[in-house]
């Protein structure tokens, strides 16, 4: 018997991207059934006309279905996909530019943005994770996509859901190793640490001898480009961080810059998103637009399809995701959700003990993570003073804006944020 596969969120401009993963392993992936849900069915509507002309093209095998209604999407589904985005990219564009007027960084997954995201997103993929043990299989997976992912999967496995968080940035600098060195991707493996949007690589191997200490030392200017990175930071570190932590390390510099104006990522992204979706409406599309590699999710639809590969055959390949830590870091709670490499196979996440985190990555990990926790609560209490705690505690939130920028963000953010506006 076949699969089914349930994509909330389906009506993402990301979803091409989806199906030419599923496409691609019929015979490992025999999904009988594909279903994409979105609230949005005029945009579902013109997604799944180019989905469904991929598949044709790709003779696959499996029944491509579209609908709005959620539980019909959801019932009996061995893996659920949530790649949502609440409120669309209009809120996004307020996570961008409304800190800046507080004098801190806006961003969609860091800072006072991300934390806007989460209260926002957290309720919503609770919900939709509560009609997974309710109406899908009995042993189904649900996998987030959704920003921001590391927040999102603390409270999806705090909750005690069968789920796993998935972010295309190791993906991403893993493909960019192999295409540097010369090597096929799959002689690339990554020491991933810390947390989504907060990692570090402590190790480069290719086929299995870490290389990153002669690069450090013989081609530091590379591993800068990759990261943007300083040379001293990187040796200091002795590891290569993820683009995200600039927003930490050079916080002064990132302000400036917004502050400055400009068109913002989000403003970008929605002008990217409206020529997407009228190249979408073309019938003689049959594939993904080269324009989709500049949405970013780079590498999405081969990180997606084989995390659900491997949780459907158990083939024990090495992936990045956001799964507890039950001692991988031995400086981290055993409930702590981090971003590391793991074995998966049909039970889930299997992490191999890691060194501790140096004492400067253990620093940020730890408020981080402290902030998160308190985010968490805040969303599900929609209690002013829960959500006050957890934004003085975001690392990138000065003290003095608190209070001000609490009632802004509430306030742009009312009509998605019912928990803090009940009626009295």
């Amino acid at each position: 018997m076949g699969l089914k596969v349930a994509v909330i969120g389906g009506g993402s401009t990301y979803t091409p991207e989806l199906i030419e993963g599923f496409a691609s392993r019929p015979d490992v992936l025999p999904i009988d059934e594909l279903v994409l849900h979105d609230i949005d069915g005029d945009r579902l509507s013109i997604v799944a006309g180019l989905a469904r002309r991929m598949l044709d093209r790709s003779r696959w095998p499996g029944r491509l279905v579209e609908t709005t209604d959620r539980t019909q999407a959801i019932d009996g589904a061995n893996f659920v996909l949530v790649q949502i985005r609440v409120g669309g990219q209009a809120t996004r564009y307020i996570d961008e530019t409304l800190p800046v007027r507080f004098g801190t960084i806006g961003q969609e997954t860091t800072g006072a943005g991300g934390f806007g995201k989460a209260l926002r997103t957290v309720p919503v993929v609770l919900d939709i994770a509560n009609e997974v043990r309710a109406r899908a299989a009995a042993d189904a997976w649900l996998l987030d996509f959704t920003n921001p992912v590391g927040i999102v999967s603390q409270a999806l496995l705090d909750g005690g859901h069968r789920a796993l968080g998935l972010c295309n940035v190791a993906i991403g600098l893993q493909r960019g190793f192999a295409r540097r060195l010369d090597v096929r991707p799959e002689q690339i493996s990554l020491e991933h640490v810390g947390l989504n949007h907060l990692s570090w690589e402590r190790a480069v191997r290719v086929d299995g001898r870490d290389v990153l200490p002669e690069l450090i030392e013989r081609d530091p200017e590379m591993l800068v480009e990759m990261s943007g990175a300083t040379v001293e930071r990187i040796r200091r570190l002795r590891a290569l961080p993820s683009y995200y932590l600039h927003y930490y390390d050079d916080t002064p510099a990132v302000l400036a810059e917004q502050q400055r104006g400009g068109m913002t990522r989000a403003e970008d992204v929605m002008a990217i998103e409206r020529e997407l979706l009228e190249m979408y409406r073309d019938p003689a599309l049959v594939e993904k637009p080269a324009l989709l590699e500049r949405r970013g999710g780079a590498y999405y639809s081969e990180a997606a399809a084989a995390l659900v590969q491997s949780l459907h055959t158990g083939d024990g390949a090495v992936h990045v995701v956001d799964c507890r830590n039950d001692g991988t870091l031995p400086d981290l709670a055993a409930d702590d959700v981090v971003e590391v490499a793991a074995r998966i196979d049909r039970d889930g996440a299997h992490p191999e003990p890691l060194a501790p985190l140096g004492p400067e990555m253990h620093a940020i990990v730890s408020d981080a993570k402290r902030y998160e926790r308190l985010t968490i609560k805040a969303a599900l209490s929609g209690d002013r003073g829960d959500a006050r705690a957890a934004l003085a505690a975001n690392p990138l939130v000065p003290a003095g804006v608190v209070d001000e920028l609490l009632d802004a963000l509430l306030d742009a953010h009312r009509a998605h944020l019912p928990q803090f506006f009940a009626p009295a």
